[in-house]
């Protein structure tokens, strides 16, 4: 396959780039910072550009030069993100708070409006995933503008996949991983990222956190024509029983199992 990935210089997307890569796929890398040591390892396999996924001129520049090689784009794998402001909602950086949102939102919507047109020439079917999780579910305190993002990131694909029939997009949960992330909130401490996220990263790093391999698990899953026709799902890599979802094709694409969703009164046995 020729995949597209977002921020495969470091953390989950830079591992997730390694196993694809050494499963004999082609991939076109873009992050803001150098490659040269992945092209220099894959020589033949791997193709990367610098550019911030947030500035739509430069995605859009990107994606024209990659189309310049590639006559079409099987998948688009985004990976980018960061924490960007955290600290409470009402004390934030305005400024700031609304540079993260852009890292994370539109930085995904960009990079999707960007290569759709090469993904739809794909001769089988296409594939797009977006990482979300990270507060998409549940509240996150001091870390607003990172879950509305992440969460807007969830319905965008929603929406995209009732727009677009042609091709399978799903948001991926990848579970609590170290990455850079997690040194993140250890640097900054409890004052800022809260008593409660810190206690979880101090933890989390002592422990080794959830598996990665199940996040690359899952991505490979939903890459492979297994999954062809599973769209416009959030799938957590560590809780969800994504490796059987296939023999339950049809419920699936009839419901809204695995979609974020308000809850009634009557979910929860209550009547007010």
């Amino acid at each position: 396959m020729k995949i597209v990935i977002t921020g495969s210089s470091s953390g989950i997307g830079r591992s997730l780039t390694e196993s694809l890569l050494n499963q004999g796929h082609q991939i076109w890398g873009i992050a803001r910072t150098s490659q040269l040591e992945l092209e220099r390892l894959y020589p033949e396999n791997f193709k990367s550009s610098s550019c911030d996924v947030s500035n739509w001129e430069q995605i859009n520049h990107t994606a024209i030069k990659i189309s310049s090689t590639w006559t079409s784009i099987n998948a688009l794998i985004t990976c980018a993100g960061l924490h960007g402001e955290l600290g409470r909602a009402v004390n934030a950086d305005p400024i700031k708070w609304e540079k993260s949102v852009n890292s994370n939102l539109s930085g995904t919507y960009f990079s999707i409006r960007a290569l759709y047109p090469f993904i739809s020439l794909s001769p089988n079917r296409g594939k797009i995933i977006c990482f979300s999780g990270g507060g998409a579910t549940k509240a996150r305190p001091q870390f607003s503008a990172y879950a509305a993002a992440k969460t807007a990131i969830v319905r965008l694909v929603e929406n995209i996949a009732e727009e677009e029939t042609n091709l399978d997009i799903n948001s991926v949960a990848p579970g609590s991983i170290n990455t850079r992330l997690t040194d993140e909130i250890l640097e900054l401490g409890p004052t800022v990222a809260g008593e409660k996220e810190y206690a979880s990263a101090v933890k989390q790093k002592k422990e080794g956190g959830q598996s990665l391999n199940m996040a690359i698990g899952l991505v490979e899953w939903l890459l492979s024509d297994v999954s062809d026709g599973i769209s416009g799902k959030l799938l957590s890599a560590q809780w969800d029983p994504w490796k059987t979802l296939d023999t339950y094709k049809q419920t699936l694409t009839q419901s809204d199992i695995y979609t974020l969703r308000r809850i009634l009164p009557e979910d929860r046995a209550n009547s007010f």
